[in-house]
């Protein structure tokens, strides 16, 4: 695998990275190695640990601009890739749960999967005109999601750090055991 997890100072997940950048990272002292893979990376003179997981020295500060970021692959995997009206795995579209023209906001809060028989359905009317509730109340998704869907694969002893609900605490304690 040529990718890296990259993590805060917080454990927090942020992103995915080549290995060429992650050995840029720990070089310049902005990041730590957490984990590595059992091979190495060679240089002329010197052989370094290849990683596999890095953790950032100094914690960065995420907008949340960039952390709510609606994209439809996202949305229908924070969704299960279900409509949230009927449950239906087809063919999805967005559907906003209070609609734009009724001043309705593009945000995660708003926006959920739909089936394209239930968005029609629904069309410009409000849940309760439309008699139609999304299944689970829409918000945005855990910043693990972004990581498993930017990385081509995802290892599985990343997984620590991707669980949902796992505080930063247990995820350094589990990483340092």
């Amino acid at each position: 695998m040529s990718h890296v997890l990259v993590l805060n100072a917080s454990y927090e997940p942020l992103n995915v990275c080549t290995v060429r950048r992650a050995l840029v990272l720990v070089f310049k002292g902005k990041a730590e190695v957490i984990e590595e893979e059992p091979r190495q990376v060679r240089a002329a003179s010197r052989r370094f640990p290849w990683p596999h997981v890095i953790r950032l020295i100094s914690y960065v500060r995420v907008p949340r601009v960039t952390q709510r970021k609606i994209s439809r692959k996202a949305l229908f995997a924070r969704d299960g890739f279900r409509c949230q009206y009927c449950g239906v795995s087809g063919k999805l579209t967005l559907d906003h749960v209070v609609p734009r023209s009724r001043g309705g906001p593009s945000v995660w809060e708003n926006i959920v999967a739909s089936c394209a028989p239930c968005n029609l359905r629904k069309g410009n009317r409000l849940p309760d005109e439309a008699r139609m509730h999304p299944k689970r109340k829409p918000r945005p998704p855990a910043p693990a999601l972004f990581i498993t869907l930017s990385a081509p694969s995802v290892s599985d002893r990343w997984q620590p750090y991707l669980a949902p609900g796992s505080s930063p605490d247990a995820t350094a304690a589990a990483a340092l055991a």
